[in-house]
């Protein structure tokens, strides 16, 4: 079977985070399978100046391959959603043709979406997964984008990949009162590790976040357990890694200072996916207290190497975290002035007992190779697959 992943962005810092990680495990798992599976999208950050030269342009990335064309910066204001690339989107039908599955990692955007409504004039076979980017809004842009193209594609794709069931109640809001497209539940995943992590007897124990600083992401809520850890584990280390998508972390940081704290805080900057997995496995606690979370891989990759996890309660994985014991599940109040710092706090102090930590370390490997190995889902969604050609074969 021939699979074309579409998503928006790479860069080499994965700055776009989850939807490219998904759709890099996604294609190199289908691949081990002995399906042919590249990923389509737009590069940036690899040479100087905007999206840099095509020739800078990775060919493959973590052993898949995958054809980058240079990002165009046209609406700055919408970031992500404002970069395209006119080169791409004229090679796109001769990519489609080609595909026996197109596979779209929607959002609403210069890339996705016109990709996607490309697939449909051309009648190819079309999955969308949406990964909690696509859901009712009230920003004027956004609904015009859904009368658009947002609604049709969603109507009329062939299935639609959904994470969480609240995840498919808001993705139908989006085209309601007409129906969703055939939704199926495909959960995200990670390789079942056999390196688990090396932390080493005696050494001050380590606490990490790594996701975009972005205050969704609620990296307050980090800093400000610092002092509720330190009282108690006053040789504690806090490390804050991942791309800074404002100055938002040099306000982490400032506000360390003004805590009393700053000594023990470290922000690492972006990471490539192997030195992250490293960190992780020096680690002993990771934390990522985010307002929302749909189902977010750095969480999967934590637990895999059996690193014990600290989580809200509105992330998609919560559920699985609190009953597997892999971690601790946290209320969160989202407001911006909120301050969720002392329970996160007493969890990453929790999980610091030997106890407690050999509990939770033992858990989450165990509940990855149970459920969220990338080959369970890689099967799972290969049966979807083949139920869409079948279903045109049919009709």
């Amino acid at each position: 079977m021939r699979v074309l992943h579409v998503v928006t962005l790479h860069t080499p810092t994965h700055a776009f985070g989850g939807p490219t990680r998904v759709a890099l495990n996604l294609c190199r798992s289908l691949r081990a399978g002995g399906d042919e599976a590249v990923v389509l999208a737009l590069g940036d950050g690899f040479a100087d100046g905007p999206g840099g030269r095509a020739e800078f342009l990775p060919r493959r990335v973590d052993d898949v391959p995958v054809k980058l064309f240079p990002a165009r910066h046209v609406l700055p204001r919408f970031e992500v959603s404002g970069i395209t690339s006119p080169a791409l989107l004229a090679n796109a039908p001769a990519y489609l043709r080609s595909a026996d599955i197109v596979h779209v990692h929607l959002m609403r955007d210069l890339i996705t979406l016109p990709v996607a409504l490309l697939a449909l004039a051309l009648r190819r076979p079309l999955v969308l997964q949406t990964h909690g980017m696509v859901d009712p809004t009230d920003k004027p842009p956004a609904r015009l984008v859904d009368v658009l193209g947002t609604r049709r594609v969603l109507r009329r794709a062939d299935a639609l990949l959904y994470l969480t069931e609240s995840e498919r109640h808001a993705t139908a809001e989006v085209v309601a009162p007409d129906p969703l497209a055939p939704a199926h539940r495909l959960v995200n995943g990670v390789p079942e590790r056999s390196d688990p992590r090396t932390g080493e007897p005696g050494r001050p124990p380590t606490i990490l976040f790594a996701a975009r600083v972005q205050r969704v992401k609620r990296p307050r809520d980090f800093v400000t357990a610092m002092p509720t850890v330190l009282e108690k584990v006053p040789d504690a280390r806090f490390l804050m890694a991942g791309p800074d998508t404002g100055p938002l972390a040099d306000e982490m940081l400032a506000l360390a200072d003004r805590l009393g704290v700053g000594g023990s805080l470290e922000y690492l900057g972006a990471l490539d996916h192997d030195e992250l997995l490293l960190r992780m496995r020096e680690a002993d606690v990771y934390v990522l207290p985010s307002t929302f979370e749909p189902f977010a891989v750095s969480i999967l990759e934590a637990m895999s190497v059996g690193l014990p996890v600290v989580v809200t309660r509105t992330g998609g994985l919560s559920p699985d975290v609190a009953a597997s014991g892999a971690g601790r599940v946290v209320d969160s109040d989202p407001a911006e002035a909120a301050d969720n710092g002392g329970a996160v706090g007493r969890a990453i102090l929790e999980l610091l007992e030997p106890e407690a930590h050999a509990e939770a370390s033992a858990a989450g490997p165990a509940l990855i190779a149970e459920r969220f190995t990338d080959g369970i889902v890689a099967d799972t969604l290969r049966g979807i697959y083949r139920d869409v050609l079948a279903r045109r074969a049919a009709g």
